[in-house]
């Protein structure tokens, strides 16, 4: 007897692996949760940066178009001032207003330093404050990069507005500083100008406008004309950056980026103007981000450290919890032994954990399962036979059963034999049938078929899935598959079967009625002659038979009613009523016809053994109306289909009664088997499992296996007899397989348990 011990969780290496596991998720994600939280605090910086960057970047980028648009109105003006004319300027009376237009003009840009007008060929220049020679102007104005000469070229020969780079410029005066140059040619746009406007802009003038956007971070900002070239920059940085570096600025495209330079990771933002091409950048090492939030090291940690704690604490009692049902359904496991087979069973000294004695009770279970699953298989495509598809929750079982209802046309077969039993070759051939017909596929007429073991031990039935084929129509193709099943059968011994045959439907749904036709064609054709094939669509009215209902909607009535087939019969009544509302039938000959009909119902009735009908057969009056006949015969079939399932229902239990106290008679007999069963009571073997198990709650082998364990445990306990004679007194043959299941269900072998529960004389005891 087992005693119930409370768990020790922490001698249990699963328990402690659950413990390990919890607290490795726990860390992993609280590491990356760590290194996301400082990520992201950096990366939402930097986006805030980078957006003032941009917004800053964009505001000098308008302030600047302004002020070159600026310029080049200046210069639109100046080159129509009349005052600014050659002659005008040349003329010694009229040059002081020159000078002084162009001062005016200066004033009127805030970025100017100073304005030059030059007219192409002419050896001077003209200026705000008074008229220099080149040559004078050379020597006052004496640029780092720009040579005399390619001044002179430069003012007679430019055609576009051009901006030059800041260069260094140092005066007479001795004062220098770094200057931006912008000719612009007059008259602008004008394919042959002449003159140039040189505007002379000191760098600090733009940079000004750029200065304040890196604020207190170390890093450069650039002003890029068209070309690339640098017009301006501002940096704090101790490196200057190579011409490739600048280059790959160049390319950005307006926004934010993330690139490396020199092997160094940077964040840029650039904009570029719509107005004359500039590109307008900052440039910062993206580490600045991470150093910058390092203040919230502190928070982290002590954050850390409490979720470490709390967490230990959280995935000891998660273990605990989750170990638990685990813990009882080892003990479940173990308590409930189950025949595995050899196979499954560890050696007996091996320790088993729980997850392994789990393992192999499921397997046990697994394998009754699998022993169970041809009956259940089975008890699902004849259930899809009597009531359809509609009727039957599948609730996934075809495709676990490995049933494929993938074809575009169903129809069924009955096929049965007229004489029961026979001998033994032809019980084997009915076997080997029954086998061959649970699944078969003839690939050359696209057909997959089903078998179906019916109650009845002399019938089968076949679900037919089929495609059409080229070249065939359904009818044709319907009677090649019969054919082909016929020859295959004929094939396999001495049976001669009858086979019926029903119409096709375009699915599985309605699959009943296909089946009533099929049964209707069988016992239409047996009548007549055997081993033949019938097709219920062949079947017609008899000669001289005086019927307006069709032969075969009365024949799939009265079938349907003896299968209890509710819609079926329903169907068949809706057909046989339309007979009714033929056009200038007379009252005398509806009245023949409904009469026809009802006496269908009522024979069928008689041959399935049911006689409490009267109260509900339609009234006379109802054979004068069409509709009130069809609502009078369904309410009847509903009443017959619903007594017809009632007494199956009954005449079911009553057998498996019989058949259960035959079963605790002889289960001693070791020839007992579901074959003799079902041949001894002319059930198959598949409804006889089917309704056993609904019958007691259990298998018919462990049904059997329970009976000769108990008779088993009262002979140990109650004789001395020798255990051989025991074991072949209950039944068994192997011995050996009956000691290894006997001690897998009590936990001791036979011997033991007769020790441990019994005195020499027999009398009971109790073993503490």
């Amino acid at each position: 007897m087992k005693v119930s011990v409370k768990p020790s969780y922490f001698k249990s290496r699963l328990f402690l692996k659950y413990i390990s596991s919890y607290l490795f998720v726990l860390l992993i994600p609280l590491v990356c949760l760590t290194f996301v939280l400082y990520h992201n605090t950096a990366s939402n910086l930097r986006a805030q940066i980078e957006q003032s960057h941009l917004n800053q970047l964009t505001q000098a980028e308008t302030i600047v178009d302004t002020h070159l648009q600026q310029l080049n109105d200046i210069a639109s003006r100046a080159a129509y001032d009349p005052s600014l004319s050659r002659y005008r300027v040349h003329d010694a009376y009229y040059s002081l207003e020159a000078i002084d237009a162009l001062g005016n003009y200066k004033a009127a840009s805030p970025i100017v330093d100073e304005m030059f007008l030059y007219f192409r060929g002419d050896p001077r220049i003209y200026s705000s404050v008074g008229m220099y020679d080149l040559d004078v102007f050379a020597d006052k104005y004496r640029f780092k990069n720009w040579t005399a000469d390619a001044v002179e070229r430069d003012l007679n020969e430019v055609r576009y507005t051009t901006m030059r780079p800041a260069d260094r410029v140092e005066r007479a005066s001795g004062y220098a500083q770094s200057t931006l140059v912008y000719l612009v040619p007059m008259v602008p746009n004008s394919p042959n100008p002449h003159g140039t406007l040189m505007y002379f802009v000191k760098e600090s003038s733009l940079t000004g406008l750029i200065d304040s956007i890196l604020g207190g971070y170390e890093g450069s900002s650039y002003i890029f004309d068209a070309e690339g070239r640098v017009l301006a920059v501002k940096s704090n940085q101790d490196e200057a950056l190579g011409d490739q570096s600048l280059q790959s600025l160049v390319s950005l495209s307006t926004g934010t980026h993330s690139v490396k330079i020199g092997g160094v990771p940077h964040s840029v933002v650039s904009v570029k103007s719509e107005l004359n091409g500039w590109e307008y950048v900052t440039l910062m090492p993206s580490a600045q981000f991470f150093s910058s939030v390092l203040h919230i090291r502190a928070f982290i940690v002590a954050l850390f450290s409490i979720v470490v704690v709390f967490g230990g604490i959280g995935a000891l009692l998660l273990a605990r919890r989750q170990y638990s049902p685990i813990f009882q359904l080892s003990e479940f496991a173990e308590s409930k032994p189950v025949s595995r087979g050899p196979a499954a069973d560890p050696a007996p000294d091996t320790p088993m954990g729980e997850l392994e004695r789990i393992r192999s009770a499921l397997q046990a279970y697994s394998a009754r399962a699998d022993l169970q699953e041809p009956y259940a298989r089975n008890h699902f495509l004849l259930m899809l036979l009597r009531h359809g598809d509609d009727s039957v929750p599948s609730l996934g079982l075809p495709e676990s059963f490995g049933l494929q209802f993938d074809r575009s046309r169903y129809f069924a077969m009955l096929i049965g034999r007229e004489h029961t039993g026979g001998t033994a070759e032809e019980a084997r051939d009915w076997q080997l049938m029954l086998t061959l017909l649970s699944e078969a596929e003839y690939p050359e007429l696209g057909a997959r078929l089903y078998g179906v073991e019916l109650p009845k031990p002399d019938q089968i039935a076949l679900i037919v899935g089929f495609d059409l084929i080229e070249d065939a129509d359904e009818t044709s193709q319907i009677g090649r598959i019969a054919s082909a099943v016929y020859d295959h059968l004929q094939g396999i011994g001495r049976l001669n079967p009858s086979i019926g045959i029903g119409t096709c439907a375009d699915g599985p749904e309605r699959l009943s009625q296909s089946f009533i036709e099929a049964c209707s064609a069988f016992e239409s054709r047996t009548r007549t002659a055997e081993g033949s094939l019938a097709y219920f669509s062949d079947l017609t009215a008899e000669s001289g038979e005086a019927s307006w209902v069709p032969k075969t909607v009365l024949l799939k009535l009265a079938q349907s009613l003896k299968q209890g087939s509710a819609d079926v019969a329903a169907r068949s009544v809706a057909e046989a009523a339309q007979t009714l509302r033929a056009p200038g039938l007379s009252a005398k000959y509806m009245r023949c016809i409904g009469f026809d009909i009802l006496n269908t119902i009522l024979k069928t009735a008689d041959e399935v053994g049911v006689d409490n009908l009267s109260g509900s057969i339609p009234a006379i009056e109802a054979f004068s109306s069409p509709d009130e006949l069809e609502q009078g015969f369904l309410k009847l079939v509903d009443k017959l289909c619903e007594q017809v399932e009632e007494k199956e229902e009954c005449e079911t239990h009553t057998l498996m009664d019989t058949i259960v106290a035959y079963i605790d008679e002889h289960y001693a007999d070791h020839s007992l088997s579901l074959e003799t069963i079902s041949h001894n009571y002319s059930i198959s073997m598949s409804y006889f499992s089917r309704s056993f198990k609904d019958k007691v709650g259990t298998n018919f082998v462990q049904y059997i296996w329970q009976k000769r364990m108990a008779a088993a445990i009262v002979e140990l306990t109650t004789t001395d007899e020798p255990l051989k004679e025991i074991i072949q007194r209950i039944g068994y043959q192997d011995a050996p397989n009956f000691i290894r299941k006997f001690k897998k269900e009590t936990g001791h072998t036979p011997g033991q348990y007769r020790k441990l529960f019994s005195d020499a004389d027999g009398s009971l005891k109790e073993k503490a």
